[in-house]
This record gives structure tokens, C-alpha cells and sequence, in this order.
């Protein structure tokens, strides 16, 4: 005895194969963003030529950054790998919104006990923080964080 083919056999096989592609297009792509460093650049093939190096160079800092914003103010604590904290040579912050450079500021930092402060005006809404450091070795360390004014 054969079994009829039916609209319900279709439609169950379809889930399962669509359920397929999309979970592994899903999970490729939650791949793909957690290997992004947080490195920017203007021009994607002169970085690329030394991009490996300086992620490098980067991560055997072992640097561990805090960042904390409010409407009024921004800080930033640097750690070592240690756990210490450092204060190292700040190159350029800017701080604005990802959608309009009209509203990005550059935030001038003063150090209280081990910890850089900023007096800033932020609203409400999603930031981003591009910090451009320097260690005592010369090693650059440049970081994009999206933060969130409370």
C-alpha cells in the first residue's frame, strides 16, 4: 500500500529545508561578527597590509577598557593585563553618533585616581566612542565602543 503525497508532506519538507538554510546563514553570520576586532580605517587595503601585525601588537597589550556615559559625563578606565590600572597617552576620542558627524565631539579627559573623565554632552540615544591610545611602547591601540547614554 502506497501513501499518498499530500500539500502537508510538501509543506514539511519545505520547513525543514528552509529551516536549514536560514539556521546556517543565522549562524554564519553570528560567526563573521564576532571575528570583527573593532579596527577602523579609510582605507581598507593600506590597513589590510599590516592589519594582522597590529591586532597583534593589540592584543598582547592584554588592555581591559571600562567605559561609562552619562548625559553630562564619559569615563574611561584602562586596565592591564595585570588588572592594573594605566593611563596611557591618549591620541585622538571622538565621540558621536553613528549616523551624523555633526554631533561629534572630542572629549577633553582630566585623570582622577587612575580613571579619565570627561565633561560631555550627550543625549539620549546610542554613541560611539573611537579611542585612539598609545602605550608606553609605541604599540597603537584603537578601539571603536558603542555606548548608550543613561
Amino acid at each position: 500500500m502506497t501513501r499518498e503525497f499530500t500539500g502537508w508532506h510538501m509543506l514539511g519538507i519545505m520547513v525543514v529545508a528552509f529551516g536549514t538554510i536560514i539556521s546556517v546563514n543565522l549562524t554564519l553570520a553570528y560567526k563573521a561578527v564576532q571575528t570583527f576586532p573593532g579596527l577602523e580605517t579609510r582605507n581598507s587595503y593600506v590597513a589590510s597590509q599590516s592589519f594582522d601585525a597590529d591586532r597583534a601588537a593589540q592584543d598582547a597589550l592584554g588592555w581591559t577598557l571600562e567605559t561609562h556615559l552619562t548625559h553630562t559625563e564619559l569615563t574611561l578606565s584602562v586596565t592591564d593585563a595585570n588588572g592594573t590600572s594605566i593611563t596611557p597617552k591618549v591620541v585622538s576620542v571622538t565621540l558621536g553618533r553613528a549616523t551624523n558627524v555633526a554631533q561629534d565631539m572630542t572629549p577633553d579627559f582630566t585623570i582622577k585616581n587612575g580613571i579619565m573623565h570627561a565633561n560631555v554632552d550627550a543625549g539620549a540615544g546610542y554613541w560611539n566612542l573611537r579611542l585612539v591610545l598609545e602605550a608606553d611602547d609605541g604599540t597603537v591601540f584603537r578601539r571603536r565602543i558603542q555606548l548608550t547614554a543613561q
